[in-house]
């Protein structure tokens, strides 16, 4: 046999193997793509379930700030399906716009933000509590000030706190959701925001309710 016939085989096979390779990066690329713009499509159907319309406009992560093994995480969370949310939290000052689903489970919080259970629900006047992972949608929470504006919009009311006081408590302090003097909501997540492991504190950002119009000196940007 000829070295020009063995050589047809191999030229084939490289052939394969670059189209399986295209084929291998064009869906890590959907894959990629479909992942970011997750979160506006839930945002959207939240609105669309609630008769809003659709502002959201920034609702995709902003990977750029998250882990590797969150992103990754992430991207594994769209294979389940979830509820619709109770609602969307919105923080301008670190622009975040993120669905709000019911629990703290892992894969909850890969998905979005989930409400904590046994805290007040979006529309009481108790305390809400929302917990975040640190190395995804609530690492922006790092450059949170006081007086920072953050909305919760619910089937079809949208309601402001204001941003007044910002801790780092021990993990079993918590009663830092306990009710408050104003209907209030208060972020949690793991600190610091760039430990390597398992986190040793919590970063905690209470916000009191407040009329619809911005008191003077809050901030929006």
């Amino acid at each position: 046999m000829s070295r020009q016939s063995l050589a047809k085989p191999s030229n084939g096979f490289e052939r394969i193997l670059l189209a399986f390779g295209a084929m291998l990066l064009l869906a890590y690329a959907s894959a990629r793509i479909y992942s970011a713009a997750y979160s506006r499509l839930e945002l959207r159907r939240f609105y669309a379930h609630s008769g809003k319309s659709d502002n959201a406009n920034s609702g995709q992560p902003d990977f750029r700030l998250w882990s590797k093994q969150r992103v990754a995480a992430y991207e594994a969370s769209l294979n389940s399906n979830l509820p619709l949310p109770l609602g969307v939290l919105k923080i301008p000052s670190i622009n975040l716009e993120v669905p709000l689903l019911e629990g703290t489970d892992d894969l909850t919080l890969n998905r979005a933000v989930g409400h904590i259970e046994g805290t007040a629900l979006p529309g009481s006047a108790g305390n809400i509590g929302v917990a975040g992972h640190r190395d995804g949608f609530f690492r922006g929470l790092k450059d949170i000030q006081t007086g920072d504006v953050i909305e919760l919009i619910h089937q079809n009311r949208s309601e402001h706190y204001i941003v007044d006081e910002i801790l780092i408590v021990a993990p079993e302090e918590t009663s830092v959701l306990s009710e408050r003097p104003k209907p209030s909501l208060t972020l949690v997540t793991c600190y610091p925001f760039y430990f390597v492991g398992s986190a040793p504190s919590r970063y905690i950002v209470h916000a009191s309710a407040t009329a619809l119009e911005k008191p003077e000196g809050a901030k929006d940007h």
